[in-house]
């Protein structure tokens, strides 16, 4: 197994955690939300992202990791809610939310190890600030595709766009971590 697809599958626990802790805590209240407010979510996660790289002042105690981590959470609700559809009732079974969490999950692994593979691990060389612009990018194209009814000419659909941006808060969450690795005393 690749370094990479070692450190996603890390990165992926993270997020599997803390959206299995918030499912004890409120259920899957969000089964009542259209995909368009879950995009407007995503939204409102990279925007504040952008916001904090360009300033240097924060009035809210939550880091850039955190969102990163919302914005894979909210991703992979984006894709439930694709598959199953909203509901007024959120009273869902937990393992059978667990066990679409892991399969969306295990899904954006695979088209992340066949894109590193064809792009050479580009994103590896990147900015957190580039990757965070690509993921803004994509929430609005993802509005717009929203906006058209889901029709799109030549482009892929919201799906597409929430595996992604899935991957690409993945990407940023690892350069975190690699970033905190080189700068911890070594043992």
């Amino acid at each position: 197994m690749s370094k990479t697809s070692v450190q996603f599958g890390k990165v992926i626990s993270q997020c599997r955690d803390l959206f299995s802790k918030k499912l004890q805590d409120y259920g899957a209240a969000w089964r009542v939300l259209r995909p368009s407010s879950i995009t407007d979510q995503i939204y409102i996660k990279v925007n504040r992202i952008r916001t904090l790289q360009m300033t240097d002042k924060k009035m809210v105690d939550e880091s850039e990791e955190d969102e990163f981590i919302a914005i894979v959470n909210y991703s992979i609700i984006g894709l439930i809610q694709l598959e199953k559809g909203l509901s007024n009732d959120f009273n869902e079974d937990k393992d059978e939310v667990l066990r679409l969490y892991d399969q969306y999950a295990h899904e954006a692994q695979a088209l992340m190890e066949r894109k590193n593979h064809d792009y050479g691990e580009a994103w590896r060389d990147m900015r957190i600030s580039s990757i965070t612009d690509l993921i803004y990018q994509k929430v609005l194209r993802t509005k717009q595709i929203e906006d058209n009814q889901g029709k799109t000419i030549v482009s892929e659909g919201l799906d597409a766009n929430y595996f992604d941006m899935l991957n690409y808060a993945v990407f940023c969450l690892i350069k975190f971590s690699e970033k905190e690795n080189i700068s911890e005393p070594q043992k």
